[in-house]
């Protein structure tokens, strides 16, 4: 293990590594239940995408773990799969084997993208000051997250966004677990936020929360995937092309946003600001899409909730390792897993967006025409929902103010043809 992910070098030891991994994976193990009940909305069998989802996070994880060694969890994308479902499948009437198509054809031409370092250009073409912005943008977003899937932030259809009632059901339970946590950080006991999940949702049994059925059993056996259920004869029609260019755009900015972001709070970047081994890292996530599609299950992409694993310790592809063996695991022992609600895994979701903060201070506040890009990448990540259109709006306000500005020769000529990209996208 030392010689192989060096663990020394980055500061940790096995049993931390160990820790971090299994923190990622229980506050990521709500896709297990989320993408089956998303995906089944568009006429995929319930038990076969729970088999595709966990497989194909396993093998993702795995070689990110083996041909990047970092930190870096994978499973089917949120925000993607409801792509997938609700706007291909239910909204423009495809079927699911053709949605299933796109997002095979995407990974293929994601390999050949990593293959030519064309992603890896991307990575570097985003200025220093952004890439802390990202950081700092996930950690809200992430934070957000937990605290939507607790109800204790609700719908509002005045203000968007309230206040939900914190005084009992889930809200209630994720607020004690967010003081169970806090407690633990405090006394600086190590893998705090997976002994706060295990005792947040041992806390929900009698509240209600976490809820154990009779005749429970928490062995099951896998259901069979949706293996290779493609369909070629409409691949070559402009509604095809529109689906696959944004599953592939998306996909693109939100690994890459997760990537920079997580790389960042771990401090693992290197003296020029870029990610190690970020090419491997970007075909470990291709190969995971290509296999998630075989398998039946949507895009495939890097989790900002390995920023848990990094908040618990996590440097080194033992993390991603650790949670990719324990996907497997989830295979057989899925009602296990899934008896864990999303309100014990939230308050670590919130108190890692309070982790991901730290590059702010990092961050050139006296340059406007550096700051004010920063700030839109920061905040435009949790109010739209979408790390992709945070970078989307940091990158075009990079460009402008440094071009109207005079400092034309600052930015990168990638950095130019990505705001093209991004104008296209939205425009076309």
């Amino acid at each position: 293990m030392e010689k192989y992910f060096k663990l020394k070098e980055h500061g940790t030891t096995v049993r931390t590594e160990v820790v971090a991994g299994v923190t990622t994976f229980m506050t990521m193990a709500y896709i297990l239940a989320v993408n089956p009940g998303i995906l089944s909305a568009a006429g995929m069998p319930a038990g076969g995408v729970f088999t595709a989802t966990a497989l194909s996070s396993a093998i993702a994880t795995v070689l990110m773990a083996v041909l990047a060694n970092l930190p870096i969890a994978l499973a089917p994308g949120m925000g993607l799969n409801a792509f997938f479902a609700f706007s291909v499948v239910l909204g423009m009437g495809f079927s699911w084997q053709l949605a299933l198509t796109a997002v095979f054809l995407e990974g293929l031409v994601f390999i050949l993208m990593s293959l030519f370092n064309i992603r890896e250009a991307i990575v570097a073409s985003i200025p220093a000051n952004l890439k802390k912005a990202v950081s700092v943008g996930i950690g809200l977003f992430i934070a957000f997250i937990g605290l939507q899937n607790a109800g204790i932030i609700v719908n509002n259809d005045a203000t968007l966004v309230s206040l939900g009632t914190v005084t009992k059901g889930t809200a209630l339970l994720a607020i004690i677990g967010l003081v169970i946590t806090g407690v633990l950080l405090a006394m600086k006991v190590r893998g705090a936020l997976l002994i706060g999940i295990i005792a947040t949702a041992m806390v929900g049994i009698p509240l209600g929360v976490t809820k154990v059925p009779e005749g429970w059993s928490p062995v099951s056996a896998p259901a069979a995937p949706l293996f290779l259920q493609f369909q070629f004869d409409k691949v070559f029609t402009l509604d095809f092309f529109i689906v696959f260019f944004t599953f592939l755009f998306v996909d693109i900015f939100d690994t890459i946003g997760t990537l920079v972001g997580v790389t960042t709070q771990a401090g693992l970047l290197d003296k020029k600001g870029q990610i190690p081994r970020v090419k491997q890292a970007l075909l470990a996530d291709a190969v995971g899409t290509v296999a998630g599609a075989a398998l039946g299950t949507s895009t495939v992409t890097s989790y900002v909730e390995s920023a848990s694993g990094v908040a618990a310790g996590g440097r080194t592809g033992l993390t991603s390792l650790t949670t990719g063996a324990l996907f497997l695991v989830a295979l057989f022992f899925a009602p296990l897993f899934l008896l864990i609600p999303g309100a014990a895994t939230a308050p670590a979701l919130i108190i890692v967006g309070l982790f991901m903060l730290t590059p702010i201070k990092d961050i050139d506040l006296s340059d406007f025409t550096e700051a004010i890009p920063a700030f839109l990448t920061i905040i435009m990540m949790p109010l739209s929902y979408s790390i992709a259109e945070g970078l989307v709006f940091g990158i075009l306000s990079y460009i402008a103010l440094k071009a109207f500005t005079g400092k034309l020769k600052q930015i990168p000529l990638v950095t130019w043809i990505l705001g093209v990209l991004f104008i296209l996208k939205h425009y076309i």
